[in-house]
C-alpha cells in the first residue's frame, strides 16, 4: 500500500530537526484511489463537535437526519465559542468502534489491520526513530465548509502518544480552501503550515500546539484524510 519509493532516511531526518514532515506520493496510486473512492462514497459520517463546550458524537443516523438549519445552529453555537476555548466541528468515522462493534464492514477496516501489521509498525518506527511504537490507532475524518479544529497539543499520556499523522486525501486542494493543517507557536504565532496535498502523509511528534483552520465556504469539497496516532 505504501509507496515502495519514498525516501525515509530524508524524512526521518526533516522528523528530526523540525518535529514535523510532510511527505508527498505516500501512498500507492491505486490504493489512494480506493481510499478517496470509499472516503466518498461508502462511509456513514458521525458529527464530532463541542456546540455546547462539551465534546459529543453524533451517530450516523441522527446526524442523516438532521436538516441544514439544525446543522448550522450547531456550527453558529461553535463558533460563539472558538474564540475563548478549545472547539471543533468535524465529520468522523471511529475505525477502531467500527470494527470492534462489527458495523458493515469497508475498506478503512482492512487500514486499520494494515496499520497495525509487523511491517506498518516497523515503518512507524523506522521514520520516527522510536522503537517503541506498538500500535496506530485510526479514523476517518471529513471537513465541510464552516467545520474546523482550533488550537490543541494532542497530548494523552496514557495512550502513549508519540507522532500524530494524517494521510490526505483530497483531490486538488488549494490552500485559500482553508482546512490547513497549521502549527503554531507559545505566542500565537503560526511556525509551520501543511496543505493537505493529495496522497500526502503528514506526521508530526506530540504534544505540540496545532489546528486545522475553518474549511471555506466556497471550497467545492471536503477535507478527506484518515488520521491518529502512533503509540508507545
Amino acid at each position: 500500500m505504501i509507496n515502495n519509493d519514498l525516501n525515509l532516511n530524508l524524512y526521518r531526518q526533516t522528523l528530526v530537526r523540525n518535529t514535523r514532515v510532510q511527505i508527498p506520493d505516500f501512498l500507492q496510486p491505486e490504493a489512494a484511489e480506493a481510499l478517496f473512492q470509499c472516503l466518498q462514497n461508502e462511509i456513514p459520517w458521525a458529527l464530532a463537535e463541542r456546540s455546547d463546550g462539551m465534546s459529543h458524537t453524533l451517530d450516523a443516523a441522527r446526524y442523516a437526519a438532521m436538516d441544514a438549519a439544525e446543522q448550522q445552529a450547531l456550527l453558529h453555537k461553535a463558533y460563539a465559542r472558538a474564540a475563548s476555548e478549545f472547539q471543533f466541528s468535524y465529520d468522523s468515522y471511529m475505525i477502531l468502534r467500527a470494527v470492534k462493534e462489527g458495523w458493515t464492514p469497508n475498506l478503512l477496516h482492512a487500514v486499520l489491520e494494515f496499520l497495525n501489521e509487523p511491517e506498518f509498525l516497523q515503518f512507524a518506527r523506522r521514520i520516527s526513530g522510536e522503537p517503541g511504537i506498538r500500535a496506530v490507532s485510526a479514523q476517518a475524518t471529513r471537513y465541510r465548509p464552516g467545520q474546523f479544529l482550533t488550537r490543541h497539543q494532542d497530548e494523552e499520556v496514557k495512550e502513549g502518544r508519540v507522532c500524530a499523522y494524517v494521510i490526505n486525501l483530497s483531490k486538488d486542494w488549494q490552500a485559500d480552501w482553508g482546512g490547513l493543517l497549521q502549527f503554531q507557536g507559545d505566542a500565537d504565532t503560526v511556525l509551520d503550515t501543511f496543505v493537505p496535498l493529495w496522497n500526502s502523509l503528514s506526521l508530526f511528534r506530540v504534544p505540540q500546539s496545532h489546528a486545522v483552520t475553518l474549511v471555506a465556504p466556497w471550497a467545492p469539497a471536503p477535507r478527506l484524510a484518515i488520521t491518529g496516532w502512533f503509540m508507545a
